[in-house]
């Protein structure tokens, strides 16, 4: 019997691409950790968020578990009312951007070359424009209007799903087996049906979680800028560009919403990233 030994050097790429290849059990916790912080914490929130309670940047004690913020409300029941906004603005932008961007995409792919091109050219017309610059038009004309906020989101992020789409569509409608299914007489609608969704989800679904993060570093921008929802409402963005003037004083009213925002990001990013590399391997 002979016994055939993996070289160190192989045995040491082995254990690499298996611990690249465990799942992402801490980020996903983390994200979870966040996201359920977000949604859920106005219903735990000690105090109203909007209440002026005590002095302006009191320090933690037992009434107040993170102090007090420039205004004097509690921090804590601030940081806990603060994300639901920016987590659910996000998540809808992500999703009109995701419906967009797929029904353009797909329809660029499958009408005449020319037509796709010039559906592709008009969605280009707003790529061309910065995304903050998107979300500050929209969201001034509107003032304390979340609809308005959403709709700069998605329009900002939607253009570049539609190009993604629309090259994965293409593929997909140019491989032998959509060929041979219209060879045989299947209508575009079945091909559509089940032929190109089926085999653009991948594609798709790495799409909307990279755009999801885009989407909450503009929510996040908006609310650090003020725009949005009324500014006694809670949010982690205007939090933190309300009380980095009084950082000496205490650090806890712009520090914990910062931390969030960036674990928040952080968190996504290398949950898309991991996904991106799933989706790319399974296409390879």
């Amino acid at each position: 019997m002979t016994t055939v030994l993996t070289p160190p050097r192989r045995r040491a790429r082995t254990a690499r691409t298996a611990g690249r290849r465990r799942p992402p059990v801490l980020t996903g916790a983390l994200t979870l950790l966040v996201l359920l912080l977000a949604l859920l914490g106005p219903l735990v929130a000690p105090n109203s968020p909007t209440a002026q309670l005590a002095a302006p940047f009191q320090q933690p004690d037992g009434r107040f578990l993170l102090g007090t913020d420039v205004l004097g409300r509690d921090v804590a029941s601030r940081v806990l009312g603060g994300g639901r906004t920016i987590v659910l603005t996000a998540l809808a932008g992500t999703a009109g951007a995701g419906a967009v961007g797929m029904t353009a995409g797909v329809l660029a792919a499958m009408v005449s070359r020319r037509l796709g091109d010039l559906t592709v050219r008009c969605v280009d017309a707003l790529a061309v424009l910065p995304a903050l610059l998107v979300v500050l038009v929209l969201a001034a004309g509107f003032p304390g209007s979340d609809a308005a906020l959403v709709t700069a989101v998605a329009l900002a992020t939607a253009p570049f799903s539609t190009r993604v789409l629309r090259a994965a569509a293409d593929t997909v409608l140019h491989s032998g087996y959509v060929e041979a299914a219209l060879a045989r007489g299947d209508t575009r609608r079945a091909v559509l049906r089940h032929d190109v969704l089926p085999n653009i989800a991948g594609p798709a679904l790495m799409d909307t979680a990279l755009r999801l993060v885009a989407s909450l570093h503009l929510t996040a921008t908006a609310g650090f800028l003020g725009l949005g929802r009324g500014g006694a409402a809670p949010d982690w963005g205007r939090m933190v560009s309300e009380n980095v003037p009084g950082a000496t004083l205490a650090a806890a009213p712009f520090l914990a919403p910062a931390l969030l925002l960036v674990l928040l990001s952080v968190c996504v990013g290398l949950l898309a990233g991991r996904l991106a590399d799933t989706v790319g391997k399974g296409a390879a």
